[in-house]
């Protein structure tokens, strides 16, 4: 039986074995709220305290095609489902409604739970052994060095709209620096950053040349990971092949697409939102500027407030359990609500009060699981921003906060512009000019010299874009660091992939539906 099948006079009763029908079920008169749809995606924040003043810790919901699962609200049941992977699972397989044909093939959840061979969809010694390569070469980068990455880019981004004393920082500074670093970090081709760039932006908005933007970033990986077998480097991609954990081709390009895609999204929406709370809130850059916090501090404030992700699927019941005085049966799905679990009122009585240096927030989980990547996106995002607010140091907002937008789903929010103006750099005192000149020295516009053991930065090879048979980003040919908004190109043309066919990945997918 379907869920249609029990639909009457526009409400829903969940058929038998759903969270509605077991202790304390649904709200009053039956209907479960969904998690998608306009109550849920234009407030957020208002939708969580709803159901956590009706439900408690945990509330049934509902997802797209009505399919049942648990909103975790409170900090400490979030807590919990993610540190006891032996009574919540990260194998989405267990799933009752997988379990019982419900999941339709095009359902829009599909994307974000279906099995991957990967360590997020793993538990025990596969997850061990998979997430061992993956810290273990994540770790070996170093802050410092890195910081020589962003401060490099950040400049390049900088020299694009620094003449014209108007910004958008998301499209022409956020949605660059995390993908041209990390580029860097996985050991591609310099050549590749702006290209991806552009792939990744194409993938994300879900435009008609999304399938194609993700065959050449794949592509892309690929090539690198064929070049890297003979030409190992100190960068993540020699790393992975060579760890003694033995992963095999398909686990390194997965887990490479994994760590590329994910660590661009979540911190382009770190950098966002921070820079968007420094730009609206005067205490915060008041506490910033006076040196009473730091940006790190600055934060983890956003990561309590804003964090990249408000909730993130998921975990599965090993057996019948108890979690937050809801009886959890074997198979259901947990949602881990990140935003709500910060703002649990038993850990934040007062959501005004700041919480400068406190990383015990729920952004990047907790447990086996915790995003391993967390370090390194929060070096971009503070190198970046400090570079930013250090060479434009009358950055303001140019338009009104109430007019700022953020486009929504289930799962995430993004701020789809943030317009600034700032004295243009040409219009600088020449010894204001000559500071910044000192103060980006040997890494605007360099080639990567002088960044240690880092990461490799090798010139075009075979295979990299723009030599003969390289792959080719749709509308990416030519791409270059952004011009200010007037001169942002046109949406790309549709055009077919110009890389051999391949299956379209989940992180495509995925990542198409998270801008809605």
């Amino acid at each position: 039986m379907t869920y249609e099948d029990h639909a009457y006079q526009g409400g829903l009763v969940p058929p038998p074995g759903c969270p509605a029908h077991r202790a304390g079920g649904g709200p009053a008169g039956g209907e479960l709220l969904r998690l998608f749809g306009p109550e849920a995606e234009a407030d957020p924040a208002g939708f969580y305290e709803k159901l956590r003043a009706e439900h408690g810790e945990v509330a049934p919901v509902l997802l797209h095609g009505d399919l049942p699962a648990w909103l975790v609200l409170g900090y400490s049941a979030n807590l919990t489902a993610m540190r006891t992977p032996s009574r919540f699972s990260r194998d989405s397989r267990r799933w009752t409604e997988f379990q019982q044909g419900r999941v339709a093939p095009d359902s829009p959840v599909l994307p974000v739970i279906a099995w991957q061979p990967t360590c997020s969809f793993v538990d025990g010694e596969e997850h061990r052994r998979l997430r061992t390569a993956v810290t273990d070469g994540l770790n070996r980068f170093d802050r410092r060095g890195m910081r020589r990455f962003v401060t490099r880019f950040s400049d390049q981004l900088i020299a694009g709209f620094g003449d014209h004393g108007r910004v958008d920082l998301v499209s022409q500074f956020a949605e660059h620096l995390p993908m041209l670093v990390m580029t860097q970090l996985l050991g591609m081709p310099e050549e590749y950053g702006p290209r991806l760039v552009e792939a990744a932006r194409d993938l994300v908005k879900g435009t008609e040349t999304a399938v194609a933007s993700n065959e050449y970033v794949v592509e892309s990986l690929r090539r690198t990971v064929e070049r890297k077998r003979s030409e190992p480097g100190q960068d993540l991609i020699t790393w992975l092949i060579e760890h003694p954990s033995g992963l095999n081709e398909e686990e390194v390009l997965e887990h490479l697409r994994s760590v590329l895609l994910a660590a661009n999204e979540t911190t382009i929406n770190l950098i966002s939102e921070t820079l968007k709370m420094v730009l609206t809130d005067s205490r915060f850059r008041a506490h910033l500027s006076g040196g009473q916090m730091t940006l790190p501090d600055a934060l983890d404030q956003v990561l309590w407030d804003s964090p990249p992700f408000m909730l993130v699927p998921g975990r599965w019941a090993t057996g019948d359990t108890e979690l937050g005085g809801r009886a959890i049966k074997a198979g259901d799905m947990l949602l881990l609500g990140v935003a709500a679990g910060n703002a649990d009122p038993a850990v934040r009585p007062d959501l005004d009060t700041p919480l400068f240096g406190n990383r015990s927030h729920l952004a990047f989980g907790s447990g086996p699981h915790e995003c391993p990547g967390q370090e390194i996106g929060r070096a971009i995002a503070e190198s970046g921003i400090d570079i930013l607010l250090t060479r434009l140091p009358d950055l303001q907002l140019s338009v009104e906060e109430h007019e700022l937008v953020w486009r929504g789903n289930w799962m995430s929010r993004h701020l789809t512009e943030l317009p600034a103006r700032f004295t243009p750099r040409s219009e600088l005192h020449p010894q204001q000019r000559a500071a910044s000149a000192v103060a980006g020295a040997g890494v605007a516009g360099g080639t990567g010299t002088g960044t240690g053991a880092l990461v490799s930065t090798p010139s075009a090879a075979p295979g990299a874009p723009g030599a003969p048979g390289a792959p080719t980003a749709p509308g990416a040919q030519g791409a270059t660091v952004p011009g200010p908004r007037s001169a942002v190109r046109p949406p790309l043309p549709p055009a077919p992939p110009v890389v051999p066919p391949q299956r379209r990945g989940w992180w495509s997918t995925l990542l198409a539906r998270l801008r809605g």
